[in-house]
């Protein structure tokens, strides 16, 4: 069947063609380029941060925000087991120990309070990841990490534009990681970025992400990586940058338009604390009942549209599940029942509509 709603394509309706097109007439294609340094500047305006530096995809962001804060092996590090795979991995690359904790019924975010009971002698570090758009608790995240003296790192691949009490995601930890892989809200094909208000931080991102380029040509004086983005990731960044607000205010619509159509269904859609603004990075949904999910999406699929399951909880994956003891019934209970919808900005209130009537058709029984 042919797939006519996809769960996520980029909107690329602004400048760039145009500003890859100037970059390989220029040859400035790798990364070197006016493009990289204008679009961490505009994202770290934008974003109300001090410094940004760009890497080639975010799950390295997420590495060198590990990084530069001086994790090492035997640290602990609490994350939600309902995540994305990347921001465990992170922990893990620097030798670091995940602790998990559940999530909350309503937002589907951290449990804070689990998290802050979980924390022992070698904790050092919160990492924060605002799940499918929606922020986290902040104000008790930063209470807390002041409280235990611990780093508060911020995941935010998904929250571009999220805000918690009118302060944009990224502006609350230590240091924050960004996404712009092709399915996220604005998007440089692969690409990520480190930002945060510490100078000394971003410098040592800067020259981590360099090969642990010295300030001598040629010369290393640090084991480094090669995370840089090319001039043409940021020449695309900087064109969806300039129609973020419009991307923002078409995924907010598309939100809207969902959660009515599911007000008096079986249908749950994902909700939204109060002072908060959740980006929507994914419409999502949970149905009634786990063994229809996977009925459901072959009976979607069947009109058309694509959809995806929700994350698999991190701690049961056989990598982490070793000596994992620990029971999150709120995680898999959302892993288990949820789906991904089509949240594209370029779908119409026509199309939303569509989308979520052959969903309630289903769940309703009517199929």
């Amino acid at each position: 069947m042919e797939i006519k709603y996809p769960v996520y394509k980029p909107s690329l309706k602004g400048n760039e063609l145009r500003y890859v097109s100037e970059c390989i007439e220029s040859t400035w294609i790798s990364s070197k380029g006016k493009y990289t340094e204008e679009f961490e500047k505009k994202f770290a305006s934008y974003i109300g941060t001090d410094h940004a530096t760009s890497v080639c995809n975010g799950t390295v962001a997420l590495h060198l925000a590990l990084l530069v804060l001086g994790l090492k092996p035997g640290d602990e590090v609490i994350v939600p087991t309902f995540t994305y795979i990347a921001s465990v991995n992170a922990i893990t690359y620097v030798g670091a120990v995940p602790v998990f904790v559940d999530s909350l019924a309503d937002t589907w975010q951290m449990n804070v309070e689990e998290a802050e009971r979980k924390i022992g002698s070698r904790t050092r570090a919160i990492l924060a990841p605002h799940i499918y758009g929606h922020p986290c608790n902040m104000e008790k995240l930063v209470a807390i990490c002041k409280k235990y003296q611990l780093f508060l790192v911020e995941d935010c691949a998904e929250a571009i534009g999220s805000k918690f009490q009118g302060q944009m995601m990224g502006t609350f930890g230590d240091v924050a990681a960004f996404s712009f892989f092709g399915n996220k809200t604005i998007t440089t094909g692969e690409g990520g970025m480190v930002i945060t208000n510490s100078k000394a931080l971003i410098d040592k991102a800067r020259k981590l992400k360099n090969q642990g380029l010295s300030e001598m040509e040629y010369w290393h004086d640090a084991v480094g990586y090669n995370y840089r983005m090319t001039n043409i990731c940021s020449a695309i960044g900087v064109a969806q940058l300039e129609r973020i607000d419009e991307i923002l205010t078409n995924k907010l619509r598309i939100a809207e338009t969902y959660r009515e159509a599911f007000l008096h269904s079986k249908v749950e859609f994902h909700g939204q604390a109060e002072a908060v603004l959740n980006s929507y990075w994914m419409c999502s949904a949970l149905i009634p009942l786990a063994d229809q999910r996977d009925e459901l999406r072959q009976f979607l699929g069947q009109s058309g549209i694509e959809t995806r399951p929700l994350f698999h909880p991190v701690h049961q994956m056989p990598m982490y599940a070793n000596g994992e003891t620990g029971e999150y019934p709120v995680a898999s209970f959302i892993s288990a029942r949820g789906i991904n919808l089509p949240s594209y900005p370029d779908l119409s209130e026509t199309d939303v509509k569509f989308i979520a009537n052959q969903v309630i058709k289903f769940t309703d029984g009517e199929k």
